[in-house]
């Protein structure tokens, strides 16, 4: 195993609500999950920006972080992620910096470039020229977050004048920063380039995909901070899981059929047009997904695993993160993470092996042991019978 001795867990909140349902409530659902996150134990969640499609609903991820903050205590918090495309970098690192303070060192910025074409369309961007300027823009990010004299610079779609952040940041030298990389190869290049975390929000490979599994992804970062004089470290770097546990199998995936299948065929399928063709009805969508290993439905083993099985595909990583669904009951949803926080993360974080291997010590001495509590009380018994007679 080429994981940490403690691999972290999260959630990446884009978030995926149903069209038709009370959105308002949905808000406040995905705040309540944080804030039980943060109870369980869980180290980060990140949360999306996404204007269009009717799913997907935070518009400001930093909005929602800056309430988020207010209700948890631990659970750090990040953007996942800002469309930088769709905003100027100067006001991008102000925000972080005021929300860093805001947080006291809480927050994380995910940075990615938009991922839907819809919100680019209406901003009337070309979604060839996102990725790029993704780039440009975590470029100027990172430098206005390190420089300290005054920054001039003149691109296509934007401008620095003189500019510099007038509050510098909290953290030092400045909050962590991710990356998302999923099919294209540009997520995984500016991470090498900068040597920052990765997010990778999609295990799965697609057709026509640049690597053809995940070691061969994360070599692009390698490579590519290689030509930087840059180092990428296996431990930042994220992926992100579908996931539904419950006591068995048979009710996790029960629990889940519905939702899942609609989550698959209304809104990546029929709303996206992603995914397209299976064939698969969508009441069977789960037990294609769960038998391809693209999902996770089942038990905590099962769980475990799936992430042995994505440390050896991979070569290593430091960080998973559930992808936030609403497959099931709002009660079924919370104890599934319950399962996670109780019986996954312990496998490895390295927090009960030492009360394991005292449990099997004590186990393996019992007798003896036994023997001599009996011996402990029975001498107290005579002590206390000598002591009333005068003996």
């Amino acid at each position: 195993m080429t994981l940490p001795n403690r691999l972290k867990f999260g959630i990446f909140m884009a978030p995926f609500h149903p069209v038709g349902e009370n959105p308002t409530l949905a808000l406040e659902r995905d705040m309540e999950l944080i804030e039980w996150l943060d109870s369980l134990g869980f180290d980060e969640a990140w949360v999306g920006e996404h204007h269009s499609a009717g799913w997907e609903t935070i518009a400001s991820p930093e909005i929602f972080l800056a309430a988020a903050a207010q209700r948890t205590r631990n659970i750090k918090l990040g953007t996942g992620v800002i469309s930088l495309p769709y905003h100027h970098p100067l006001i991008v690192a102000n925000r972080m910096i005021q929300l860093d303070h805001m947080t006291r060192g809480r927050v994380m910025m995910g940075a990615g470039p938009g991922a839907l074409v819809g919100d680019a369309y209406m901003m009337g961007i070309d979604p060839s020229t996102q990725r790029r300027r993704m780039d440009e823009s975590l470029g100027m990010i990172l430098r206005l977050w390190t420089e300290t004299e005054p920054i001039s610079y003149e691109s296509d779609w934007f401008t620095l004048r003189e500019a510099r952040v007038h509050l510098r940041p909290y953290s030092q030298p400045h909050m962590p920063v991710a990356v998302a990389a999923s099919q294209s190869p540009a997520g995984m290049i500016s991470a090498g380039k900068y040597g920052i975390a990765v997010l990778s929000l999609n295990t799965v490979r697609l057709p026509g995909a640049i690597a053809p599994n995940l070691a061969d992804f994360w070599k692009i970062a390698e490579e590519t901070a290689a030509e930087n004089n840059k180092t990428v470290n296996r431990d930042d770097w994220d992926l992100v899981i579908h996931v539904h546990l419950a006591e068995s199998r048979k009710e996790a995936v029960e629990q889940a059929r519905h939702g899942a299948g609609r989550y698959q065929r209304q809104y990546f399928e029929n709303t996206l047009g992603l995914f397209q063709g299976s064939g698969v009805p969508e009441d069977k969508v789960i037990d294609d997904m769960v038998e391809t290993h693209s999902w996770c439905v089942g038990t905590p083993d099962d769980l475990v695993e799936h992430i042995l099985r994505l440390d050896e595909e991979s070569g290593g990583f430091g960080r998973i993160l559930v992808q936030a669904t609403e497959w099931a009951t709002r009660e079924q949803v919370l104890h599934s993470y319950e399962l996670i926080a109780r019986h996954v993360m312990p496998r490895f974080q390295g927090s009960v092996a030492s009360l394991v291997e005292s449990n099997a010590w004590t186990a393996d001495r019992r007798s003896e042991l036994a023997g001599l509590a009996t011996k402990a009380v029975d001498r107290a018994r005579e002590d206390y019978l000598g002591s009333t007679t005068g003996e």
